[in-house]
């Protein structure tokens, strides 16, 4: 039986991602060969400085605006169409809610949790309680506690946030992104050989899931070609 692994570089702090989580799924589940896609989530910090918790003070719409250098009302339109492409998609965004925070404990977990067997469960509430529920995701607290609902020893828990456990892991990640030339996420890896970057529609997805599974016996070694938005190199 053929087996291909999906590797995603992406960050708990992205919209997109949520929903590229959410069409990797939908796109995995039509496939014949579902129970043979592995996925394995990557780090990747959009904001490495960030601190734990932002400040209070600022709407996302002024963060966002700031950050591209538009009017709070081109602001305001860009988070209303992100807000109904979720909505598409079975997700509900509410940056209202957003709490801005540093990641890299969060990505220290989800190397814990793949370990465990709970990535994917641990993903997925990261991202709800970022995304959806307004929690403080740099917060040591409510990353103990969100991994917890995920299914993770809340003892083990504690002792990976106290200490520099799966940091390594985390920069390992972020080095092999620069490597392969990642800057924008999701990005998704098939077979170690060939990449997608961006959100892309189900159909693109699957599309992509089903070439590689295809080619799984011949599958390129890992640092093949990885093809991004402006093409493949």
């Amino acid at each position: 039986m053929r087996h291909l692994r999906v590797q995603v570089w992406s960050d708990i702090a992205c919209p997109w991602c949520y929903v590229g989580k959410r069409r990797l799924e939908a796109a995995i589940g039509r496939m014949a060969e579902a129970s043979e896609v592995e996925v394995v989530w990557r780090a990747f910090e959009l904001d490495p400085a960030a601190p734990r918790v932002q400040p209070p003070g600022k709407s996302y719409a002024e963060r966002l605006a700031r950050k591209y250098g538009t009017s709070i009302a081109q602001a305001d339109a860009m988070i209303e169409r992100m807000t109904s492409i979720a909505a598409s998609d079975g997700l509900t965004f509410r940056f209202d809610r957003v709490r801005p925070g540093n990641t890299f404990d969060a990505h220290r977990l989800l190397h814990l949790a793949y370990e465990r067997s709970l990535q994917g469960a641990l993903k997925e509430r990261l991202l709800r309680a970022y995304m959806t529920e307004g929690e403080p995701i740099g917060e040591p607290t409510a990353l103990a506690r969100l991994a917890a609902e995920a299914g993770l020893d809340p003892e083990e828990v504690g002792r990976v946030l106290a200490s520099d456990a799966y940091a390594e892991e985390v920069r390992a990640d972020e080095e092999e992104a620069r490597r392969l030339g990642i800057r924008a996420v999701p990005f998704f890896v098939f077979a170690d050989a060939s990449g997608i970057s961006g959100a892309q529609p189900v159909e693109v997805l699957h599309l992509a899931l089903a070439k590689a599974m295809a080619e799984a016996p011949q599958r390129a070694p890992a640092g093949g070609s990885v093809c991004g938005p402006e093409g493949c190199g």
